[in-house]
């Protein structure tokens, strides 16, 4: 049992996966969060443009 225990503690294959993953959502939340915002202020433009040509 201790040996099961040395090993379990001694492994790290896990962390490089936890720390991609980490690496993408802080590459994924802002971008999402920038074409959010960019969509709204393009539909704010197509919007002023469709009342000017009434």
């Amino acid at each position: 049992m201790s040996l099961l225990w040395r090993r379990f503690c001694e492994d790290d294959s896990g962390a490089t996966a936890i720390e991609y993953a980490l690496l993408a959502a802080m590459i994924a939340v802002p971008l999402i969060l920038s074409l959010m915002w960019l969509r709204n202020r393009v539909e704010g433009v197509f919007l002023q443009l469709a009342m000017l040509l009434r």
